[in-house]
């Protein structure tokens, strides 16, 4: 059990919570995004400072374990989409959603797999991934929505900021961590 951010308090499935007012998300491991990697508190930091996700539509690429989607369901997102490569990514993903009580849509796959546009995108995924499918994700992207990344290491952060800008990114926050960045984005 521990804490991120101001708001969370991750657990595994049958520990008793502490009193407070921290927003429980309990994470079967199994798969990436426990919540304990830098790239993860982080981004789950950035998400929390996010104003009014309620009912907005919500893409969490490379989901994991679905760690950065049970938080932006818990922040009131109305549809949450969860979608990953790997068929243990949304195994794991599923069974999360299921024991915090959250209604996830899973799809195993990437961005291509999804309908529609979001009013938020996050990804906690290595840079050069980003990079290449960055008019993919752009194009998902509503007009004054967001684009949360993590997973950028030091030596990409400036490609990833380059070829965001040119697609009509504005970088709102760009923050080191010890090994890799997280930039927050909004569509113009």
């Amino acid at each position: 059990m521990f804490t991120a951010g101001q708001r969370w308090i991750i657990t595994s499935p049958g520990e008793s919570l502490p009193p407070g007012n921290r927003l429980p998300l309990i994470i079967k491991r199994g798969a990436f995004g426990s919540g304990e990697h830098e790239t993860t508190l982080s981004c789950l930091e950035k998400l929390e400072e996010l104003k009014d996700l309620k009912d907005k539509r919500i893409l969490d690429l490379g989901c994991g374990t679905g760690i950065l989607a049970l938080a932006a369901a818990k922040l009131g997102g109305q549809e949450v989409v969860a979608v990953d490569i790997s068929p243990e990514a949304i195994k794991v993903c599923e069974e999360n959603a299921r024991i915090n009580g959250l209604p996830l849509i899973t799809c195993q796959g990437s961005i291509g797999e999804t309908r529609g546009r979001f009013h938020l995108i996050m990804a906690n995924i290595h840079g050069d991934i980003l990079i290449n499918m960055a008019p993919q994700i752009v194009e998902r992207i509503l007009p004054g929505g967001y684009l949360l990344l993590s997973g950028v290491a030091y030596h990409e952060n400036y490609q990833v900021l380059l070829t965001y800008g040119k697609l009509g990114m504005k970088t709102l926050k760009n923050r080191f961590l010890e090994e890799y960045t997280t930039l927050l984005m909004e569509k113009g």
